[in-house]
C-alpha cells in the first residue's frame, strides 16, 4: 500500500513553486534576521510563527527560524480556515509534498497523541486546503531535511478544549522523551488599520510573553482580535507551561503595511520564541 501523500495546495500564490527560487527566498529571509550572525541557535519547548504569503510574512518566520535548533521532530498546530474537517483533525500517517520535496508524518508521535487524547481524530479533509501549516514547512525543510511533524488543525475555540490538548501534548512528550518541537502557526489582528492592529496585538503579544494561555484566551475574546490562531497559541502555551517554560521572547513583529505601504487595512505577524 502506497503512502498517502498530501500535495501542495497553495505553493505558487503564498511561496514559490519553483524549488531552486524557493531556497533562495527562504535563505534570504534566515540571512536577513536582525539578530547577530554569531547568535546562538536555541533547543525551544515552543514557538509561534506566522502563516501569510511570504512576501508578508516571510522575514517575521525567517527570524524565527533562524533561532531555533530544529529538532527531529515537530508538532505544528494550527487554525482551520476552510472549517472543513473535524475540530479536532490530525494526520498519523503519510507525507506533505513541498517544492522542496517530502516531509513525512511522526507516525509514532500521532498515534501516542492519539491514544492520550481521543478527541484528536485522524482527518486529512481538514488539511487538504488549509495553508498554515504548508507554508512553515519549507522553513524546516532547509533548517533540518529530515525532520518530521504531526500535523494538528484546530477548528475550536472553546478554552477547556484548547488547554487539554496542550495537556495532552505535554504529557505525550514527558513520557516518550522524544525531542520535539511544538509550533502554533498563526497571524495576529486582521483587517483593521495599522495602528489599531499594533495596539491589539500588543496587548495579545504581552499575554504570550507573560506564558498566560488563559489569559491570551481572554484578551483575544473580550479586545475582538482576529488572531487566526490563537487557539493553538493557547494550546502551546499550556503545553509549553507543563514542560518548564520559563520565558518567551518577541523576535519580530510586523504588519502587512511594512511591505505594501497601505495602513488602512492590514494583518499583524508576530515571531515568538518559547524556553
Amino acid at each position: 500500500m502506497s503512502a498517502i501523500v498530501r500535495e501542495p495546495a497553495v505553493a505558487g500564490r503564498f511561496y514559490p513553486a519553483n524549488p531552486e527560487r524557493l531556497r533562495v527566498d527562504i535563505s534570504s529571509y534566515l540571512s536577513a534576521s536582525p539578530d547577530s550572525p554569531s547568535q546562538k541557535k536555541v533547543s525551544a519547548i515552543g514557538c509561534m510563527v506566522p502563516h501569510a504569503g511570504y512576501m508578508y510574512s516571510g522575514p517575521v518566520a525567517g527570524a524565527v527560524f533562524s533561532r531555533l535548533e530544529i529538532p527531529p521532530s515537530c508538532i505544528i498546530l494550527c487554525p482551520n480556515h476552510t472549517g472543513r474537517g473535524h475540530p479536532l483533525a490530525i494526520m498519523k500517517e503519510g507525507e506533505w509534498r513541498t517544492p522542496l520535496g517530502t516531509v513525512t508524518i511522526d507516525s509514532d508521535l500521532a498515534g501516542e497523541l492519539m491514544r492520550y487524547f481521543p478527541a484528536l481524530s485522524e482527518d486529512s479533509a481538514a488539511h487538504g486546503s488549509e495553508h498554515a501549516i504548508e507554508v512553515e514547512l519549507p522553513f524546516l525543510q532547509v533548517g533540518r531535511p529530515d525532520v518530521k511533524f504531526v500535523p494538528i488543525a484546530v477548528g475550536t475555540g472553546q478554552v477547556v478544549i484548547l488547554e487539554q490538548l496542550g495537556r495532552a501534548v505535554a504529557e505525550v512528550l514527558r513520557e516518550t522523551k522524544k525531542q520535539t518541537l511544538i509550533m502554533a502557526s498563526s497571524d495576529m489582528n486582521h483587517y483593521e488599520d495599522d495602528a489599531t492592529t499594533r495596539v491589539k496585538d500588543r496587548k495579545a503579544i504581552e499575554k504570550i510573553l507573560d506564558l498566560d494561555a488563559t489569559g491570551l484566551y481572554e484578551i483575544v475574546i473580550n479586545e475582538s482580535i482576529s488572531m487566526c490562531g490563537y487557539g493553538p497559541a493557547v494550546a502551546m502555551l499550556t503545553a509549553a507551561r507543563q514542560l518548564g517554560a520559563k520565558k518567551a521572547e518577541l523576535v519580530q513583529y510586523a504588519t502587512s503595511a511594512d511591505v505594501s505601504g497601505d495602513r488602512d487595512v492590514v494583518v499583524g505577524y508576530a515571531g515568538i520564541i518559547i524556553c
